[in-house]
């Protein structure tokens, strides 16, 4: 795939980014540099590779996981106008 001056000015647009016509066309060739990469390593076999969150193996930090009320709901209606039961009250509304 192949990007030319157009598609990098419309890009460009709509990203909200003003471009002079110089920096469009340097920008053209940076372009299909990188999507030449891009296409390099689509032909990279990794059958047989696990995925990885990192390059070096390690264990992903994990906390217990526990249900609770979180004790906070007294804090949580402290500054309504209006509560009962550590539930917001607010008027009724009928249109």
């Amino acid at each position: 795939m192949s990007v030319d001056i157009d598609t990098v000015k419309r890009v460009a647009r709509l990203a909200r980014i003003a471009v002079t016509e110089e920096e469009a066309g340097r920008m053209t060739g940076e372009l299909n540099t990188i999507l030449g990469f891009v296409e390099q390593l689509g032909e990279v076999d990794v059958s047989g590779v696990e995925p990885m969150t990192s390059v070096i193996p390690m264990e992903m930090k994990k906390r217990e996981d526990r249900v609770t009320d979180g004790g906070k709901a007294a804090d949580i209606v402290a500054n309504a106008p209006a509560t009962e039961d550590n539930f917001f009250l607010v008027p009724k509304v009928v249109e």
